[in-house]
């Protein structure tokens, strides 16, 4: 196996990595940001505050990704079993 092949590989990963965490990482995000700028025009400087919207969206976004976050795992570790089976 030479070295392009190796980082096609990696990258190929890295690719995976980023899009089966998106969804959940994103709905994670949007969610603080929802919650500091209510935190902000009501003054309300509780830290906990945070803790529980956000656990209960990314329970929610974790329900609905799944399907997606499987298949695209699946299809990476498909690919990655494919070219140990071909001896690269």
């Amino acid at each position: 196996m030479t070295g392009p092949e190796v980082l096609d590989i990696a990258k190929d990963g890295i690719w995976t990595l980023i899009l089966v965490s998106a969804p959940v990482m994103l709905v994670g995000l949007a969610v603080g940001v929802i919650v500091a700028l209510f935190q902000a025009l009501t003054q309300i400087q509780e830290a906990t505050l945070v803790f529980v919207p956000k656990i209960l969206s990314i329970f929610v976004a974790l329900l609905v990704a799944l399907p997606f976050m499987s298949s695209t795992m699946a299809s990476f570790t498909t690919q990655i079993v494919e070219l140990i089976v071909r001896g690269y």
